[in-house]
């Protein structure tokens, strides 16, 4: 239970899926004890620098181009109001200040803004996180360059059951651009979404395919579906709430060192779920009361839960860890 193993069979995974809730939930807590400290919980912030017609068809959201979900299309960001919001996240209590954008990937054009977007968010102290879509070997490298700690690009299920959500791009897509980014020296954030009409089966192969990355991810985001009216999924079925809490409590077991975050759907969550989410091994979420396009929950609110439970949230570091840290990394790309 305290090895990092990327060697996980199906049966093993499907095995801890099995096991009563609280015994699942008891191992699931120690191991977090081996590697966290248990009243902490990092935060992170997530801003939309580009929202809307998105050309891809993941039939969950609403920035997709192909359906009618009555979300306003807007360009890319001013870096000033990326900065401003990063500002305001830091006041809030986020340690990580995560910037996606509606795209298939970068283009060569945006390419300029958006690295000066990491460099001037990592001059605040904060750590730097991106989702761009799909990027290849360069844009990597010269996100690394800038200064960029994570960069996010979720599996979203299983390989088997990913073409009955997506079929603009190929899973292979995904796992290709997670090692140029692995490969570039940038920490990997990836997760999933559950609730959109998988079966358990689906769950235990995306968590397995997760554990046995060459490295495990730094950060890996568990989503429960927030069906957006207009889309594929708008009216699926809501999955159990104790059937979350179970993939949060097995990729804390398959993952110990990997933050596990309490991601999407935690606005429609009880506070007694949440707690369940925590004591299982969930050890970051994101704070503000919108995730890119869906609800989250008041931060106002996530202070007093937190509070009730015990838990404290993880400081920002100051800038000058930041840049002591981003010197060489940056200089090592350089010299690649």
């Amino acid at each position: 239970m305290n090895e990092l193993r990327h060697d996980w069979t199906r049966a093993e995974v499907a095995g801890l899926f099995e096991l009563p809730l609280l015994e699942l939930v008891m191992q699931a807590q120690q191991v977090h004890r081996r590697h966290f400290d248990p009243t902490r919980i990092q935060a992170s912030t997530l801003l939309s620098i580009k929202t809307g017609a998105c050309p891809e068809d993941c039939k969950y959201c609403a920035q997709s181009g192909r359906y009618k979900t009555g979300l306003d299309k807007e360009k890319l960001l001013q870096i000033e109001e990326v900065m401003a919001q990063a500002k305001e996240a830091r006041e809030q209590g986020a340690s990580r200040f995560c910037m996606g954008a509606a795209w298939r990937s970068p283009s060569e054009k945006d390419m300029p803004v958006v690295l000066e977007m990491v460099r001037q968010v990592k001059s605040l102290g904060l750590e730097t996180c991106m989702t761009l879509g799909m990027l290849d070997a360069s844009q990597a490298t010269r996100l690394a360059a800038a200064g960029l700690d994570y960069y996010n690009h979720n599996l979203d299920t299983s390989a088997t059951y990913y073409t009955q959500v997506i079929s603009s791009h190929r899973y292979e897509d995904r796992l290709q651009t997670l090692d140029h980014v692995r490969d570039a020296g940038i920490k990997v954030c990836a997760g999933g979404i559950v609730g959109m009409g998988e079966e358990r089966q689906d769950r235990v192969d995306l968590l397995r395919q997760l554990a046995n990355l060459p490295q495990h991810p730094a950060s890996v985001p568990i989503n429960r579906l927030v069906p957006i009216p207009g889309t594929p999924l708008g009216e699926v079925e809501a999955i159990d709430e104790l059937e979350f809490v179970r993939c949060i409590a097995v990729a804390r077991i398959l993952m110990p060192a990997s933050y596990v975050r309490l991601s999407a759907g935690r606005e429609s969550m009880s506070a007694s779920t949440q707690a369940l989410c925590y004591m299982a091994g969930a050890n970051s979420i994101f704070l503000g009361c919108k995730l890119l396009t869906t609800g989250n929950n008041a931060p106002d609110a996530d202070r007093q839960l937190l509070a009730r439970l015990g838990l404290r949230l993880e400081e920002a570091r100051p800038p000058l860890y930041h840049d002591a840290m981003a010197r060489p990394h940056a200089a090592a790309v350089s010299a690649s």
